[in-house]
């Protein structure tokens, strides 16, 4: 798994203080906006609001990968480098709304300092503003943005609009787990999975431990992240059209049971609302599905890709809100 240390972070610190003096628009051309994701550097950003049309948005902030994404009508329309709170300072994780904007704040907590474009998430002043991006996590807890970016931000979303903040590490390229399920003859019928073997590791969560759960079409399982750590694997079989990869993400948990929103990660897009139908295209052990039910929280991400996780395997590596390149 591609992750960046803090180590490697800091070290690489007085390189990435300069690249983020200015904000810099990287031209989209033809290539989709999360592929363009892991190339940007420090104080970079895409914007093509074009691609998603007229319709709901949703802000996505990576923490493992410090990226945003906005989404319109589920697909991706725009992304930015960000920096996220250090270490002791670190930013909550979970669904949040838009309570206040403000495009010449000042901080009343620090010293008056200026934080152009801001969004305020938290009652306790987490928010979305502009600021310096050296590359690793600098704030005091609030998601830095490129100045040029933070504006254009600014005037496409609106008060009560939803902002996910999560840790999607990068996909791991191997995998040990339960055997994968075998293919079949065309119109053969393939036995139910609701009693196949999985696995199931929980490990005690840290405070912002989000479950991110990925489902692979092309190698027919499922593999379970807590905190960029593999606690879980187990058969899954999804059903209908897969031309691209989609995100599932849990917006809110309450009496009447989980509501979720549904990301496309290309294509025309279309309604975000996860309807009943959807849970019937999953087949999958019963008890793995309730072991994930129990663990998840506002803010999971449940993604499906049409790749492949294998080491060795025909299709192209994964990953999700794709890290920097490897130096």
């Amino acid at each position: 798994m591609r992750t960046l240390t803090t180590a490697i972070a800091f070290a690489l610190a007085t390189e990435f203080i300069s690249a983020s003096a200015s904000a810099q628009q990287v031209e989209r051309g033809n290539r989709a906006i999360l592929d363009m994701v892991g190339t940007l550097k420090p104080g970079q950003y895409v914007w093509a609001p074009v691609l998603g049309g007229d319709g709901p948005a949703l802000v996505v902030v990576n923490l493992e990968t410090q990226r945003l994404v906005l989404f319109r009508n589920g697909v991706p329309v725009a992304a930015s480098t960000v920096s996220s709170g250090k270490t002791g300072h670190e930013t909550p994780t979970g669904v949040f709304t838009i309570l206040q904007k403000n495009a010449a704040h000042r901080s009343k907590t620090y010293n008056n300092a200026p934080m152009p474009n801001m969004q305020r998430l938290t009652a306790r002043g987490i928010a979305l503003h502009a600021g310096n991006l050296p590359g690793y996590p600098a704030s005091h807890g609030c998601v830095r943005l490129p100045l040029a970016f933070s504006k254009l931000l600014y005037g496409a979303t609106q008060l009560g609009m939803t902002v996910v903040i999560t840790a999607i590490p990068a996909l791991p390229t191997a995998t040990e787990g339960p055997a994968l399920v075998e293919n079949q003859a065309p119109g053969a019928q393939q036995a139910s999975l609701s009693q196949a073997s999985y696995q199931w590791n929980p490990v005690p969560p840290g405070p912002d431990d989000l479950i991110s759960v990925v489902v692979s079409i092309a190698d027919q399982r499922a593999i379970v992240l807590q905190g960029g750590k593999n606690i879980g694997s187990a058969p899954v079989r999804v059903s209908g059209p897969a031309s691209g990869a989609t995100a599932y993400v849990l917006e809110s948990w309450d009496q009447t049971g989980k509501h979720w929103l549904k990301l496309q990660f290309s294509g025309s897009g279309g309604s975000m609302e996860v309807g009943p139908e959807e849970l019937k295209r999953f087949d999958a052990p019963v008890a793995f599905r309730s072991a994930i039910a129990a663990a998840v929280r506002p803010g999971s991400v449940v993604i499906v890709t049409p790749e492949s996780l294998v080491t060795g395997s025909t299709g192209r590596s994964q990953t999700v809100f794709e890290d920097e390149p490897a130096k």
